[in-house]
């Protein structure tokens, strides 16, 4: 019996992924190309995408870990390897529901870098300690830091039905954002991520120097599997699945660009596969609705209820202006920003004469999925 190849679903580690040699879609040119260009960089993508793996991969490469991309693109594009302090705060593993549980999550993080690198007085704001932390390990090591935030919004998405609190953890993290302005000259590399983009303009004010990389048309598959990488990288899983199903390759490949495929972040990139789903359909050898079934997130259901927005409208796709799904609020009036940031509609066409987008659903497991929440 032929084995089976170790596919990473629920592993968001990089260097597990490369030890324990699981499989993994090369996205290492990209990232080369993405720290050697510039900083601080943001990337809104929906939830199960990749993202936590994509800032793990960024964190292995800051450290110099050389043997963890032995065989992938960049390997024959580095040449140095050099090794620099990380910060890597990840806001994804609690829940938020009193000022204190986000100061106790920055605290968490504050206390570990503070042991690594040294600590001036723990009694002072969260902002002070971020700073003097960014600071001493420029210091120390000699090396500029490297800041990764993975879910900086999570905090704010789960707060969005109590404005007090939404307004407490906006001022927290706005000013411990700000920090990476005002360190600029200690820091190597900044990358951000989240599902929305609706807390940018007040969180990141002070950061106005942000390059928003979402829509860029060279990073629209940073994140998510392209067809040809399914093709290429999945062969063996999609000839199983084929056997199992009793047809062929390309009818699976065909079935699976209907179900998984379409996400375009960018008016002509090419479309990009839900990872999540792809990776649970060749694991069970059965083509379902994974990523739907995972459940809408809470923020969105609330949204939705409050929202007087006939969401039938969506059924046959929408036409708006870049303005109506892109704008930075979480507004129960126009829940379209909302919707497309949490991956249910992508940009299925673009007039240039008019400015106008298509928006739709991005294929059948999010048409069928989101016609059933409906009803």
């Amino acid at each position: 019996m032929e084995q089976m190849r170790k596919l990473p679903i629920g592993i968001q580690t990089f260097e597990e992924i490369r030890k324990d040699n699981y499989l993994y879609v090369d996205k290492t040119a990209m990232v080369y190309q993405i720290v050697n260009v510039g900083k601080p960089y943001f990337l809104s993508r929906p939830r199960r995408f990749g993202k936590s793996l994509l800032l793990s991969t960024f964190e292995s490469y800051f450290q110099g870990r050389k043997d963890l991309f032995k065989g992938l693109a960049i390997e024959k594009l580095e040449t140095k390897w050099e090794e620099y302090p990380v910060l890597h705060l990840d806001l994804n593993a609690r829940k938020y529901e009193t000022v204190a549980d986000l100061l106790a999550m920055l605290n968490q993080y504050l206390e570990k870098w503070e042991q690594k690198y040294g600590t001036e007085r723990q009694d002072r704001s969260p902002e002070e300690r971020f700073a003097y932390v960014i600071e001493r390990a420029y210091e120390s090591t000699g090396k500029q830091a490297v800041v990764l935030v993975d879910e900086y919004d999570k905090p704010l998405l789960q707060t969005l039905s109590d404005e007090v609190l939404m307004d407490e953890y906006r001022r927290t993290l706005k000013a411990f954002y700000g920090v990476l302005k005002s360190s600029d000259r200690y820091l190597r590399f900044v990358f951000l991520t989240g599902v929305t983009k609706f807390a940018q303009v007040s969180v990141f004010s002070d950061l106005n120097q942000l390059q928003d990389i979402s829509s860029w048309p060279e990073y629209s598959s940073l994140c998510g599997i392209t067809k040809d990488e399914l093709v290429k990288t999945f062969t063996p899983e999609i000839q199983g699945l084929a056997a199992f199903s009793e047809t062929d390759f390309d009818t699976i490949v065909d079935k699976m660009t209907r179900l998984y495929d379409g996400y375009h972040f960018y008016p002509y990139s090419e479309g990009v596969f839900n990872p999540f789903s792809v990776l649970n359909a060749c694991k069970s050898k059965t083509l379902s609705n994974f990523w739907f079934q995972t459940g809408t997130p809470t923020y969105l259901v609330e949204l939705l209820q409050q929202s007087d927005y006939d969401l039938r409208l969506l059924i046959d796709g929408v036409e708006v202006t870049s303005s109506a799904f892109s704008e930075y609020r979480a507004d129960a009036r126009n829940p379209l920003p909302m919707i497309y940031q949490s991956g249910y509609l992508t940009i299925k066409g673009y007039d240039k004469e008019v400015g106008l987008y298509t928006l739709g659903f991005p294929n059948d497991e999010v048409r069928y999925g989101f016609l059933n929440f409906l009803q």
